[in-house]
């Protein structure tokens, strides 16, 4: 048996023949998540797995689960490694391995993380302080309003918004998140290459550019019902927090909430009329022990104190006088300080934010920011 370490030094995501190999152990008949950790902690890699011989791994795995790993190559997983091979090569595209050094550090510990992250977009999100907001597909106007705006204003503040990409509150989630600088990720129930709902097709272009889009399932992957509700242990895994804007009792957005309270990440939930059918499912978590929010600086406040936000940067905050200096006495737009920050919008959003706060600077319609000057 090998020792492995969680944590490789290095990353792997560019070499085609690991990926090959993390591709055939995740499609093997009977390897899940679980059955492949399994084996990954008692040989190390997906290599030593394919090498190790029936024998050995029926130590570790049902008889047929070790056949099926020592077979020969499927016709259907060999097209799949070419076919991941040529999309792997377009500008973009991107996979993370379980094992490579840039994998979501808060997804690797949950109890049964992807194997394989397929990216495309800005895979460096992945990487800064996440927060998701889900909710109803079949959202109120209003509800689809306090997601969009909920969505800016955590970008704006530096927290990349995370969802599911589905029609209504996912969708208003990620418009409204796209309004700032820490933009958002869109995680996905079906092949990377395919695009589900058919109507987001636009907004999924845009998240690929401006944002990132991740899914743990093969190229080429309908959207197939069961793929869904396992897709939401992705988005609660990855992120500090779990906002449910609007939700029925029976919404897919409730299984969302309620892996991110097993995972032990913070639930927030925007309370709504007794009336109203979309607000049962936000009421029950709130029953439940979720935070009630009714503004983003409570949640905010709640997210500072999360181990899994980040406490700081490499870059070092920027003195108020000098941001103050920067800022002027007329409208600005916010790209025009990033100088000031080394070209971190993420930090800089929170310092604009600090500043809002503080009541010595305001938001101008458009995006703009202006300094405060009260009279003495």
């Amino acid at each position: 048996m090998q020792d492995t370490d969680p944590t490789p030094p290095a990353t792997q995501c560019s070499n085609p023949a690991v990926i090959a190999d993390w591709i055939r152990l995740a499609e093997a008949p009977g390897v899940g998540c679980r059955t492949a950790q399994v084996l990954l902690d008692a040989f190390g890699s997906p290599a030593a797995i394919l090498s190790a011989g029936r024998a050995a791994l029926a130590a570790h795995v049902p008889a047929n689960v070790a056949a099926a790993l020592c077979a020969p190559l499927p016709s259907e997983t060999a097209r799949l490694l070419d076919l991941t091979v040529d999309w792997l090569a377009r500008p973009a595209h991107h996979i993370l391995t379980l094992h490579d050094a840039d994998y979501p550090e808060a997804l690797r510990h949950i109890p049964d993380p992807p194997l394989l992250l397929y990216i495309k977009g800005r895979r460096a999100l992945l990487q800064q302080s996440l927060v998701a907001v889900v909710g109803s597909r079949n959202a109120s106007t209003q509800g689809r309003a306090n997601a969009e705006n909920f969505a800016r204003a955590l970008s704006q503040a530096g927290l990349c918004v995370v969802s599911g990409m589905a029609l209504g509150i996912d969708t208003a989630a990620h418009e409204g998140a796209l309004e700032g600088p820490a933009s958002t990720i869109a995680v996905i129930g079906t092949g990377i290459d395919r695009v589900y709902p058919a109507r987001n097709r636009l907004l999924a272009h845009r998240i690929a550019e401006e944002g990132c889009i991740v899914s743990e399932y093969a190229l080429g992957t309908p959207p197939v019902a069961n793929n869904f509700p396992r897709r939401n242990r992705i988005i609660s895994g990855m992120v500090a927090g779990v906002l449910v804007v609007e939700a029925a009792a029976q919404s897919g957005s409730l299984i969302t909430a309620q892996m991110a309270a097993e995972q032990g990440r913070e639930v927030f939930a925007l309370p709504g009329s007794i009336h109203s059918a979309l607000s049962k499912g936000c009421h029950h978590l709130i029953r439940e022990g979720a935070r009630l929010v009714e503004t983003v600086d409570e949640v905010l406040e709640a997210m500072r104190v999360s181990p899994l936000v980040r406490q700081g940067t490499s870059t070092a905050p920027v003195e108020d006088g000098v941001l103050l200096d920067a800022l002027g006495y007329d409208p600005i737009e916010p790209d025009a300080l990033l100088e000031c920050f080394g070209g971190d919008a993420a930090l800089l959003a929170g310092e604009l934010l600090a500043l809002e706060l503080a009541g010595v600077l305001e938001r101008l319609p458009g995006g703009r920011v202006q300094r405060v000057v009260r009279a003495a």
